[in-house]
């Protein structure tokens, strides 16, 4: 029996994970295929197609696929193995294959044009609209109207693709694991927080190597280690290990695989009519097209650049007066600009962590939640978890009705990939008339607790949580009909505000004092402490609006330059990058063979998006700002309009009902510092 073939009888219909075992997912996704190909063939042999026995049905097909393949890439990100790898690699080709015979049948495709040809006689509700334009659109941008010889083209780009996306994402997390910095003379520790010290004694005693200090390349490991440590040539030896990932000529280069994928991305762009991959995917999004967002990041550096400068000036001034630093690197910028920040401010985050204990965080974005949309979150340890360390938790509305699964996943491991991400086992749809609701995850790598210790947040890692619950509240509080418009199912260049202006309340004090407590104490932050993160809030925001400005213009360059100019990884980083680098170069350093989001991930030629959604994060706010950031209307207003609503009409539409108006840029110049 494999039980992802099976009803699932757990709590809410959650993925068994107590009896998934990796043999069963191979079969499970073989059988799920012909599942899917049962219900293409029932869409093709309607003889009149309409709107629900074709566009509807499509959306709904194949639905114990999505379920499958979503627990095992999910599982892929968070829990993998050399077993589950290998088996990614046998999996991807499989689904890409599947997903091309749909998209590229022209029976069915023929169906869909005939539903489209009546479109302005159907009556249709705005919801159903968007649903049938994006189902034509997205047969017609994935080949629908090709020929034969160029369809099985096509094929073969998607399967070379899917396979080199998933090796580019192997190699990071092979080479982020490789890695390890052993300390065996304390004195090498100095100037680190006895809690980073306790964590790396805890990580060498789990490596074995007990009685002595191991730093790693995860995120609660390295940054401390940057941050803290005195011993500079040290910090350049982890600074360049971090900095020159899947770089060294070895097995583990991803070099050529970017130019691989950017030549089959280019290819595939040339096939559908598209000059660069950029412009295939701009179409469909908010910014529509390269131009726009070149004039976007240009703006922003415009006003960035002159304040960056001054903060590396600063900077520069004060690494001399206190160190008689005659020059300043990479390796020593977050280590002098704790120290600036500290004496500026008087603020550090190992001030700060001690009011930031993990469980009280949660609770403070769940108190927080409520408030807003009166969502209350109940733990529930019947509903099966994939690790020990994972929480899952049944979500009710304010009047007990079901809303959602959510499962939190926190601490780092060699099965997990680096960085934070939300995700789903289930999305949100409607079914004969019967709302499914979603499953939903964030996952993380904070700061684990130790034997003596509780786990104590940094203020990043804290926005880093709210963000992440920004995510899973657009898919928690879904309320659509189709599971392709629910949730975060949005333009790339959307999908980013419900995260990032959930980070806006970790500033004020109504919402810290919900749950900022000293852990040993319970002493509320104090309101001085509060002023001073505020104050704080845009220290070196220029130097980090360049530094992500840097990010989406290397993007935009990859995804729009015909890739034969690109012989020289290295090279034509540094070339990018010029416009944006105040400090020295460092040789043999490269992000680009790390650069998951756009080699990976889903933002290739969409990183700009962050800055983007930047600007409507901060606008939005401001309406909280002006009523008040618990006011029961306004988030009524941003559930309803942002939140709830998905991808159900253009999202530009959907700002408007919430806002009133366009989005404005001034409100995030204002919060950054830079007007």
């Amino acid at each position: 029996m494999n039980p992802l073939l099976e009803k699932f009888t757990t709590p809410f219909d959650t993925p068994p994970f107590h009896l998934i075992k990796t043999e069963h997912f191979l079969p499970a996704i073989q059988e799920a295929i012909n599942f899917a190909k049962n219900d293409i063939a029932t869409i093709k042999s309607q003889p009149l197609p309409d709107f629900e026995n074709t566009i509807a049905a499509l959306d709904q097909a194949g639905d114990r696929l999505n379920v499958v393949s979503a627990i095992f890439f999910n599982l892929n990100s968070a829990e993998t193995s050399d077993e589950i790898q290998a088996l990614a690699r046998e999996i991807s080709p499989l689904l890409t294959a599947h997903s091309n015979d749909v998209l590229l049948d022209e029976v069915l495709f023929d169906h869909i044009k005939q539903v489209y040809a009546q479109k302005d006689q159907l009556k249709l509700n705005e919801e159903q609209d968007t649903l049938l334009v994006k189902t034509y659109k997205a047969f017609v941008r994935n080949g629908a109207q090709l020929d034969e010889k160029q369809k099985n083209r096509l094929r073969e780009i998607d399967k070379e693709l899917s396979q080199l996306g998933l090796k580019f994402g192997e190699n990071v997390l092979a080479e982020t694991n490789k890695y390890e910095l052993i300390i065996e003379d304390m004195g090498n520790l100095s100037g680190l927080p006895d809690a980073v010290k306790e964590a790396a004694a805890q990580t060498a005693e789990e490596k074995g190597k007990s009685g002595k200090w191991v730093f790693t390349l995860a995120y609660p490991s390295y940054i401390p280690f940057m941050t803290y440590a005195d011993n500079r040539p040290l910090r350049q030896e982890i600074f360049q290990a971090y900095n020159t990932k899947c770089s060294k000529s070895d097995e583990l280069d991803n070099q050529q695989h970017i130019k691989d994928m950017l030549r089959l991305k280019t290819e595939r762009a040339a096939l559908l009519g598209y000059k660069s991959f950029s412009d295939f995917v701009l179409e469909e999004r908010m910014a529509k097209s390269g131009p726009e967002v070149m004039h976007f990041l240009s703006n922003l550096l415009e006003k960035a650049k002159p304040k960056a400068h001054k903060e590396v000036e600063e900077l520069e001034k004060f690494a001399k007066e206190l160190d008689n630093l005659e020059k300043v690197e990479k390796w020593d910028f977050g280590y002098y600009s704790e120290k600036l920040k500290k004496q500026k401010y008087e603020v550090d985050d190992e001030l700060l962590r001690p009011f930031f204990k993990l469980e009280n965080v949660i609770n403070g974005v769940f108190s927080t939640a409520e408030k807003l949309y009166g969502l209350k979150f109940e733990i529930n340890t019947d509903i099966p978890v994939y690790h020990p360390e994972v929480s899952a938790y049944e979500v009710k509305d304010e009047n007990g009705n079901h809303i959602s699964v959510f499962y939190a996943d926190f601490f780092p491991r060699a099965g997990k990939r680096n960085g934070a991400w939300m995700t789903s086992f289930r999305g949100q749809k409607v079914i004969d008339g019967k709302d499914k609701r979603p499953h939903v995850s964030i996952v993380c790598n904070f700061t684990k607790p130790t034997k003596t210790k509780p786990s104590l947040l940094t203020f990043n890692e804290v926005t880093t949580l709210f963000h992440e619950f920004g995510h899973a509240l657009h898919g928690m509080l879904a309320k659509g009909t189709y599971e392709s418009l629910s949730g975060t199912s949005v333009y790339w260049d959307f999908v980013e505000l419900p995260s990032q202006i959930f980070e806006n309340w970790c500033y004020e004090k109504e919402c810290l004092d919900l749950f900022a407590k000293h852990y040993e104490t319970g002493e509320p932050i104090s309101e001085d402490l509060i002023n001073k993160i505020k104050n704080a809030s845009n220290f070196h925001q220029g130097y980090q609006t360049l530094r992500q400005i840097s990010f989406g213009l290397l993007d935009m360059a990859y995804h729009s330059t015909e890739p034969t100019q690109i012989q020289d990884i290295p090279e034509f980083e540094k070339k990018i990058m010029e416009a944006t680098n105040l400090l020295p170069d460092v040789e043999g350093t490269l992000m680009s063979t790390s650069f998951s989001h756009i080699f990976q991930g889903g933002y290739a030629a969409g990183y700009y998006s962050y800055k983007w959604a930047e600007v409507l994060d901060a606008d939005a706010f401001e309406l909280f700002l002006e009523k008040g950031i618990f006011d029961k209307e306004t988030a009524t207003s941003f559930m309803e309009n942002i939140l709830s609503a998905g991808g159900r009409v253009h999202p530009s539409i959907l700002y408007r009902r919430f806002r009133g108006r366009e989005p404005q840029p001034e409100a995030l110049l204002k919060r950054a510092g830079l007007v």
